[in-house]
């Protein structure tokens, strides 16, 4: 499947097939994929930089295909400090967008200050579209 009809089909499924369909311009929007809590809090640098975090902030994804826990892994990071990860359980679908090269763009959603690590830190995936 080519890049534009894939993203159309994306698009279709998502409600937004109407533009794609007329050929509407998409760029400067962003398709919402996915929302997730952080794995991995309490093993990298999440703790050391908790203090400047906030809701909104820009996070980037790095795939690491050579991760020996998970072909699939997806590290998020906060500028220079890996965070932790995309949960394996979510990470399938955006390992292969990114490896398609697909522009994801990731963001804090919400942040708790929770002994679970896994409440800690929520964020939000989005696929831009207009990367092309």
């Amino acid at each position: 499947m080519h890049r534009r009809s894939f993203l159309g089909s994306l698009l279709a499924g998502l409600g937004g097939g109407l533009q794609a369909r007329q050929g509407l311009p998409i760029q400067g929007r962003r398709i919402p994929l996915q929302e997730s809590p952080l794995a991995g809090f309490q093993y990298h640098r999440a703790l050391g930089v908790w203090p400047f975090l906030c809701p909104g902030e820009a996070l980037s994804l790095r795939r690491e295909p050579a991760n020996p826990y998970d072909p699939n892994a997806i590290g998020v990071w906060f500028k220079n400090e890996h965070l932790g990860y995309v949960p394996r359980r979510e990470n399938r679908t955006l390992a292969q967008l990114l490896d398609r090269g697909e522009r994801l763009e990731a963001q804090i959603v919400r942040l708790r200050d929770d002994p679970n690590p896994w409440r800690r830190i929520r964020f939000r995936v989005d696929l831009r579209p207009d990367a092309f």
